[in-house]
């Protein structure tokens, strides 16, 4: 159970329907598994266009799925009317992104007014088993009143 009350009911449509628009997943191929109060999953499959040079999945490709997991997350602890942007993050790689896919759960740690604490945790998913390959904290930013932010 959640220990955040979304200001807006409708949270699961709106962050369904922004990530919808977000070009960047579509290039990746990500797939938005979960959505709950303060709390994202993104995943994306492994593939071979997306990885550096020794084959393991890219660390910005990890960075940027993990990034929008932390920001979704934080949406849906947002007024409606608001929109949200990364004000900044560190990331820590903890171990190479291989296997069939990558899981990012973005969970807000700190639900502010203006700003919000989050997590990321990526996880490689091979044979059904989960490492854990990079964690994320970052900081999220409510924006209100900026036509083409809001939704």
């Amino acid at each position: 159970m959640s220990p955040f009350n979304p200001a807006d009911p409708e949270f699961g449509g709106r962050v369904r329907t922004s990530f919808a628009q977000q070009a960047m997943m579509t290039t990746l191929g990500a797939t938005l598994e979960r959505v709950a109060p303060g709390e994202v999953d993104i995943r994306l499959p492994f593939r071979a266009d997306l990885t550096q040079q020794h084959g393991f999945l890219h660390a910005g490709a990890m960075t940027t799925v993990v990034d929008s997991a932390c920001g979704y997350a934080a949406l849906t602890l947002m007024p409606v009317g608001a929109a949200v942007l990364t004000v900044e993050f560190k990331v820590n790689l903890l171990a190479p992104g291989k296997g069939e896919s990558i899981m990012a759960r973005g969970r807000v740690l700190k639900a502010g007014r203006t700003l919000m604490t989050c997590v990321g945790d990526v996880f490689a998913i091979a044979g059904g088993e989960e490492k854990h390959v990079l964690t994320m904290l970052a900081t999220m930013m409510t924006v209100q009143g900026r036509p083409g932010l809001a939704d």
